[in-house]
């Protein structure tokens, strides 16, 4: 995205909220409002219109229960989530109801930088450890197991990165791909798993047990 990121904060500790408002600042993004409850973000996200707006899972009012209004009367606005919930189903719920991200406070400055960058740019960010560890067990029981799905080897590569939590412009250098190939790549691999987001196709990937019919063509994990 062009300009400088706007964002919105919602969190009911003050200290806490004032921390954040402040690394933001440093890290040369536009803090434009800041609330303590859910009835704050809608407002936010209404008035102000923020690029990225970060919401609490515990405030007063409840996080989750903010999304769907917020989805519905600001859909331009990104919501990230930004707490202290590990709970598989509070991160299946946040994704279902529309957020873009879930990210868990005490991530490094650097790091949440780029997470809400990457959802400003209109990508899904989950840690790939708390959504492999804690989503894919909440996934329907009756999920087939050890299917491929019938993907290619290349869109098991692809598939394979964005189930680590990469973005598909990260992909593309590994994979060495224009992001419009890795974006096209990803569109078939959605409609293949009957997915809606890409969080839902990596979840859908790791849950079937599937392997990869033939050696890996990435030979170890890199750090994006």
């Amino acid at each position: 995205m062009n300009g400088t990121l706007r964002v919105g904060i919602v969190d009911d500790h003050p200290f806490f909220r004032a921390g954040v408002a402040s690394t933001l600042v440093e890290l040369g993004m536009d803090v434009v409002a800041e609330g303590a409850c859910a009835a704050d973000a809608i407002a936010i996200a209404r008035e102000h219109g923020p690029d990225v707006i970060l919401l609490d899972i515990s405030m007063p009012g409840g996080g989750l229960e903010a999304i769907d209004t917020i989805v519905r009367t600001s859909p331009h606005v990104k919501i990230v989530m930004l707490t202290a919930s590990e709970d598989g189903e509070h991160v299946r719920k946040a994704l279902q109801l529309g957020a873009c991200g879930y990210v868990l406070k005490g991530v490094g400055p650097t790091t949440f930088a780029d997470v809400l960058k990457t959802v400003a740019e209109g990508e899904r960010y989950v840690a790939s450890d708390l959504s492999l560890k804690l989503i894919a067990g909440s996934l329907d029981a009756a999920e087939p197991a050890n299917l491929s799905y019938g993907l290619s080897a290349r869109e098991i590569d692809v598939i394979e990165l964005v189930a680590m939590g990469l973005s598909n412009k990260v992909i593309g250098r590994r994979l060495s791909l224009h992001e419009k190939t890795v974006k096209h790549h990803m569109t078939k691999i959605m409609a293949k798993f009957g997915a809606s987001n890409r969080t839902e196709a990596a979840l859908k990937w790791q849950a079937s047990g599937a392997k990869r019919p033939a050696a890996p063509l990435i030979e170890k994990r890199l750090d994006s």
